[in-house]
C-alpha cells in the first residue's frame, strides 16, 4: 500500500488556504479534504511493515504546537511542479519529523536522505498541461508573503494514498495524539 505519515490540518488552517488556492486558478488544486503536511513519504509498503510501523508511531511523544504558514512558493524550477504554503519549522515539528523517520527505519523502511522542508501542497502542475508563467508570476507576487496562523496541531496520522486519474485519494489508516 502507498503510504505517508502526515499532519492533518484543522478547519481554520484549511479555511486560511482556500483563498490562496482560489487566487492561483491554474494547475490541479489539492482538494480541501486532502490538504495536509507530509512528514515522511513511505511509498508502497506491505501490511506487516505497516503494522510494525503503527506500533512504533503510537509510542512517539512530542509536545503539541501551533502551525503557522510563512509564505507561498513554487517547486520545480523552469517547469513548475507544485505550489505550496511554507510551514514554520518549529522545534516540536522537527522532533516529530525525526522520530517518525526513526520509527520508519526501525520498521524496516528504507528512506532516502532529504532535507525536511515543511509545507502544504496547494496545487500540482501535470506535465501534460501548459503553465501560464505570467499568471503564475503575478500570483507569486501577490501571495509569496502569505502569513496565517497559528493553528493548533495535536495529532499526526498514517495515511494510505490511492492514485486516481483525478488525483490522489487519502485515507487515514491510524491517528496518533501528540
Amino acid at each position: 500500500m502507498r503510504t505517508f505519515v502526515g499532519v492533518p490540518l484543522d478547519d481554520a488552517a484549511i479555511e486560511a488556504l482556500l483563498p490562496v488556492q482560489e487566487a492561483l486558478r491554474q494547475g490541479r488544486l489539492v482538494d480541501e479534504e486532502n490538504l495536509h503536511m507530509t512528514l515522511t513519504f513511505l511509498d508502497d509498503q506491505p501490511g506487516a511493515v505497516l503494522e510494525e510501523l503503527d506500533t512504533a508511531l503510537g509510542e512517539i511523544r512530542v509536545p503539541d504546537w501551533e502551525m503557522e504558514f510563512t509564505g507561498v512558493e513554487v517547486k520545480g524550477g523552469r517547469r513548475p511542479a507544485l505550489v505550496w504554503a511554507d510551514v514554520a519549522k518549529v522545534e516540536p515539528l522537527r522532533q516529530l519529523h525525526d522520530k517518525v523517520r526513526g520509527a520508519a527505519r526501525l520498521a524496516g523502511i528504507d528512506l532516502p536522505r532529504e532535507r525536511f522542508r515543511p509545507h502544504v501542497t496547494l496545487a500540482r502542475f501535470p506535465r501534460s498541461r501548459p503553465v501560464d508563467m505570467g499568471r503564475l508570476t503575478a500570483f507569486l507576487g501577490a501571495w509569496a508573503e502569505f502569513r496565517a496562523g497559528p493553528f493548533a496541531v495535536d495529532r499526526f496520522c498514517l495515511c494510505g494514498s490511492t492514485l486516481t486519474p483525478d488525483g490522489p485519494v487519502y485515507d487515514v489508516l491510524a491517528d496518533y495524539p501528540l
